[in-house]
Order: C-alpha cells, then structure tokens, then sequence
C-alpha cells in the first residue's frame, strides 16, 4: 500500500504506476489525499478497482488550481499514458476547430481542418472540452449554428439561446457585435471582455433596464467560467517546458512542466545540491539528452550563449521566455505551487498553525481526539498523532470509555485526556507541543480541565464541526481564523483523520456485539 499521508489537501490529479514503472490508472480529484486515502481504506471495490489497487506500487500527483483545470489535466494524462484501467477515451472527433464563416451574420460550428474561409480556433486536444466551448459561447451570445438561415424561427430561438437573425430578431450590428465578443473569448481574451460586460451591466442597470442587465450578469458567469477551464488548454502550434526552482538550505528543488500545444502534460521533479550556476548547469545536462522545445518558460533570464546552445540541439531557434503576466506566468506560478506542497508542504502547514495561533515554534507533535458512539451506545475515543505535519501511525491510540454512562461527550473526552496524559506521566514519556479537542468550548474546558489536574502544560485548542471554528481557552468567541485558511485547514485534516479512527473502531465494537 503506498503512503497516501503525503498527498496533499488540495485539487489535481493522481497517478498510479505498477511494478515496472507502468501508468496504469489517472485520476482527478478536487482533495487528492482524501480521494486516493479512500482506495486503501474503504473495502467494497467493485472487481475492476480491486485488480487496480492489487497493482499499484508507487503513485504520484499534480497540484492544479482549480478541480476544473484537474478535469482537463485527467483528460490529456489519460489521452498520453493509455492507462490500462481508464476507460479508452479515444475519440475521433479531436483535434478539430471551431469555426466562425463570412457573411453578415456569420455561424459557429465545427470544422475538421482549417480550410476556407472564415475564422478557425483551435485545434482542439480535448473534443469534449471543444464541444463545452462550442455551447457555451453559441448559447451565450445567441450565435446562430444552422447551415441555412430558415424563414421562420427554429427551437433555439424560442428556448432563449440564438438572436434568430433568420426572422430580423436582430439587426446586423447589433449580431457583429455579439461575434466580436464570441472572438475575444476564443481568442482567450477574457479579461477586457469582462471588464466591458461589466460596465454595460452598469449602463443598463442605470437606466433602468433591468432584463439587459441580468444578461449581460449571466454572460459575464459564462464567461468567466469558460475563462476557468482555458486556463491550462492554451491554444498554441508549438511546445513549451515551463521550469522553476527554489532553494532550500543548500537543496535545490526544480520542477519542470512538459506542455504540448497549449496542453499541460506532465511534469518532472529534480533534487540537488545547490552550487554556483546549478540552473544553467541543469539546463545543460537535461537539454544534452534530448531535444529541446521551441519556447521555453523560466524564472529568469538566462545566458545568451546557453539560448544559442539550446537552439543548436534543437537544429532552429528557441525561444526563452521569462513571463510576467498572462496564462505562461500562470503555469510558471502552478510550477512553483508544485514545487511548495511536493517539497515543503508538510512544513508549510506547521508554519501557519504556530503563526495562526501564536505559539513560540511551530508544533511538530501534534495530537487530536474524538468521542464516536451510536445513540450512546459503543462509546470510544481515539486519539491521532502527527508528526512533522504527517500521521505518525504508530502512535495512534483508541480508547474504550469506561467511566461514562448514556451520552456525554465532556465527560469521555474528560476521560480520555487524564488517560492519555497520566500514562505518558508515569512513563516519562514525550508530550505533544499541541493538542486538538474536536467539539466546541464544552469539550475544550472539559480537557482543559483535565490538564489542570495533571499540572501539565501543553498548547491546547478545539474545532466545532459545524462552522470549522476554532476555539482556544480563556477566550469566549472562536479565533479569527477563516476556515478556508492553510492554518484552520490543517486542523480540519489532523480532526478528520482523528473522526475516521474512532469511527473505525466504534464500527468493530459494534460488529463484535452482533457476532455475540
């Protein structure tokens, strides 16, 4: 089973490879740990998913920012390693244009080649992300898609989604301008665009024209919407090695993405001691041994003798590009979050808790605890431990209540903190520079209080499930901490992990009284 603890909370797509090295299945998830976690611990698997985990030996992951841009990355890894247990996806129909013809009041559609005349964007890697563009922006804009214009208005019409020029629903301005707009998105060029949108919806809603005004909100939705899902499908006829670098300690980490026509198709991880030049050095030696592509995407600038060598390898010019805006500083950025969560993640995350909750260091040892029980029934505790931001499995414990009749959560979580901590006393054992409680004050002061007993210090805090508000002793109100915040997010995954334990074996207990 591999170690799914050090993928991180967070969007984008996993990897499974079998013995030989093989990618045998590409998966997305908008939480990778919690998504390839259920793999190894949940049972039920149809035939096919058993044969798949019986397989893997080793995995690996790409962040992304959005789940949406982890849905595309899925469909290109699937498109490139032909995994074994993926569906096949091949589709006939890519690699096809989205085509705007002449005329007056010009039609969207669907193209093979960009042959003839009008205007062709694409090609497209994905049919199912052309076809999703195609739909968007025809019903967006009201674009008209039949071949010939009929005398009377078809079923799109009186659905709400083509203008219906065929009847002069429209006059031709006012249809050029709605193409000009359909240009921009496809273009990419979705910022001015929004930005325009907004101040007719402005305009509209001044003077009062209120049906104008939701339209052009509902336009600006689609568009940024669609303007989400171009994010990692650049539409380009070359192909691009975006790298980054940080260093750490005399360590470099280096992150190289493989993009092919626009497309974000893999990526490359290299750790190395850093020396004078590394970055010029690693170019060289990556570059020796194969050919470079036409652009490539850095940090910095580079020497122009390396940019002549790389153009040599290649046998035509390169071109190095150091971006400080668009969608290539976008992927240069996604490089460098890999590169944070890969290799820094798990320090990272402690960083912000101690920060978030003013402590003199960051908490190394960390340990959570949680009451499960059925009605009152099968009561049990459990207490989880991380360590340097990532479960410590062996130090994970579970307790049965013992002293505790019918349902009250203080008194079992009273309970399972004086044992906790009265054994490691007596042992002499090591102390947790944190501890969680999952509940609200209640429980908290009822750990607290536990503690005081036992004459032992230690940072202490509890998380309500509800609304994820963290609550620290002494204060009556939850800490200012945003749930969606790195800090308070660490803290759900240390409570969540702490929930599935007790969970686990509230559900054995209960299953050993039925066998009896």
């Amino acid at each position: 089973m591999i170690d799914y603890s050090v993928f991180p909370e967070a969007p984008g797509c996993y990897l499974y490879m079998d013995d030989a090295g093989r990618v045998i299945y590409v998966g997305k998830a908008k939480n990778l740990k919690r998504r390839v976690s259920s793999y190894f611990t949940r049972g039920g698997h149809d035939p096919k998913t058993e044969r798949l985990v019986e397989s893997i030996r080793s995995a690996d992951y790409i962040v992304t920012g959005t789940e949406t841009e982890a849905l595309i990355l899925e469909n290109t890894l699937i498109k490139r390693h032909r995994p074994r247990y993926n569906i096949d996806l091949k589709d006939s129909r890519s690699y096809a244009y989205i085509h705007l013809t002449e005329g007056p009041y010009p039609r969207i559609g669907i193209a093979r080649q960009a042959r003839g005349k009008g205007e062709y964007f694409g090609p497209f890697v994905s049919a199912k992300e052309r076809d999703y563009v195609l739909n968007v922006v025809k019903k967006t804009f009201g674009l008209r898609s039949c071949r010939r214009m009929p005398k009377r208005p078809c079923l799109r019409h009186h659905i709400g989604t083509c203008t219906a020029p065929c009847i002069g629903a429209i006059d031709e301005a006012g249809y050029r301008e709605r193409i000009d707009r359909a240009r921009s998105v496809l273009r990419g060029r979705t910022g001015d665009l929004i930005a325009s949108l907004r101040a007719d919806m402005q305009r509209a809603s001044d003077d009062l024209e209120y049906e104008r005004a939701l339209e052009l909100r509902d336009e600006i939705a689609a568009v940024e919407h669609l303007a989400a899902r171009q994010r990692m499908v650049r539409r380009t006829d070359h192909d691009e090695d975006i790298i980054a670098s940080m260093v750490k300690d005399g360590t470099v980490y280096l992150m190289l993405f493989a993009v092919i026509k626009g497309t974000l198709t893999d990526k490359q991880e290299y750790v190395f001691p850093e020396s004078e030049g590394y970055f010029e050095e690693f170019l060289v030696q990556y570059y020796g041994e194969r050919t470079p592509p036409k652009e490539v995407i850095l940090a910095e600038a580079i020497d122009p003798a390396l940019e002549a060598y790389l153009g040599e390898r290649r046998g035509s010019r390169v071109t190095v590009t150091v971006p400080q805006r668009g969608d290539k500083k976008k992927l240069l950025d996604l490089a460098i979050k890999n590169i944070e969560i890969t290799f820094f993640g798990d320090h990272l995350k402690l960083q912000a808790l101690g920060r978030a909750l003013h402590l003199p260091e960051p908490p190394n040892v960390i340990e959570c605890f949680d009451i499960s029980h059925l009605s009152g029934t099968a009561m049990v505790g459990s207490m989880v431990q991380f360590r340097g931001g990532r479960p410590d499995r062996q130090n994970y414990r579970r307790f049965r209540i013992r002293d505790v009749e019918g349902i009250d959560d203080f008194a079992a979580i009273a309970e399972v903190v004086r044992r906790r901590y009265t054994r490691l006393k007596e042992e002499g054992g090591e102390f947790p520079d944190l501890i969680i409680i999952d509940g609200g004050k209640g429980q908290l002061g009822a750990a607290m209080a536990e503690l005081k007993r036992l004459d032992t210090r230690i940072p202490i805090i509890s998380i309500a499930k509800r609304e994820e508000e963290i609550f620290v002793p002494g204060f009556p109100h939850p800490i200012p901490i945003g749930r969606d915040e790195k800090a308070s997010l660490f803290v759900q995954e240390i409570r969540n992990e702490a929930h599935r334990f007790a969970i686990t074996y509230n559900r054995l207990l209960r299953k050993k009284a039925m066998i009896q």
